[in-house]
């Protein structure tokens, strides 16, 4: 198989994403990216996630249940972090600095204490789509993705979300995920903007922005179930 039908195979089809971004695989760009992945693994590299979980936030999340999109910019570049999740690591890593802080604001907001471990996969199972823009990283090297096509590819995601889904509330943290959500439709969707969650900028309002509760309230606005930010504990946790 070319690379690119080898990449396209990694996007499940029941979902509801692949009608809407088959297309994608078809363009120069996305061919491109592709082989370049492949020259990636080729040459020896360890790429984070593994390819086969590139797709995990859409794989996880079907179209038909986005209720809340959270941006993030690249994956963990460390071992047995990154699982295709943005902000999440998987059970038994290390919280990442940037999640603490938004377990702190959560516990701020909600007074829901932090879990034991950083996987949020319930989040995505509960219609939180957690879209990093840049999908895949080499080890120990951040950003090495990024201008390869993938910003190309979940700009498309964005605007499938955004042309296709009604109500759903977009949580922007940081200058990246504002630009990068600079096109939605805000007569349509709820966005929530504010600093980025890392501990460089957490402080200068990132805490106290109550974006989990407001992202709540709306959704019963719009007569949606809200989200469960509580995560179960590492023991009852399903995050493969």
């Amino acid at each position: 198989m070319h690379p690119v039908e080898v990449l396209a195979s990694n996007l499940r089809p029941d979902r509801g994403w692949k009608e809407h971004l088959a297309g994608e695989f078809c363009q120069p760009y996305m061919q491109a990216l592709a082989e370049f992945l492949a020259e990636e693994e080729g040459s020896g590299k360890v790429v984070f996630p593994d390819i086969e979980h590139c797709f995990n936030a859409l794989n996880s999340t079907p179209l038909d249940d986005v209720r809340v999109v959270i941006l993030g910019q690249d994956p963990y570049h460390g071992p047995n972090q990154a699982h295709g999740l943005s902000f999440s690591v998987r059970p038994g890593v290390r919280t990442p600095p940037s999640l603490v802080n938004m377990f702190k604001e959560i516990q701020s907001d909600l007074g829901i204490p932090p879990p034991d471990h950083g996987c949020l996969q319930p989040w995505a199972e509960q219609g939180v789509l957690l879209l990093n823009s840049v999908l895949t990283v080499v080890q120990g090297q951040a950003g090495a993705h990024q201008g390869k096509g993938w910003e190309t590819f979940t700009d498309r995601v964005i605007e499938t979300v955004n042309r296709e889904r009604e109500g759903v509330v977009f949580l922007l943290w940081g200058s990246y995920a504002r630009k990068k959500g600079k096109h939605i439709d805000r007569t349509r969707h709820h966005v929530l903007e504010g600093p980025h969650p890392s501990p460089l900028s957490a402080y200068r309002g990132f805490f106290g922005c109550r974006h989990f509760s407001q992202a709540n309230e709306w959704l019963r606005e719009q007569g949606l179930e809200s989200v469960n930010w509580e995560l179960p504990s590492r023991t009852h946790l399903d995050c493969s």
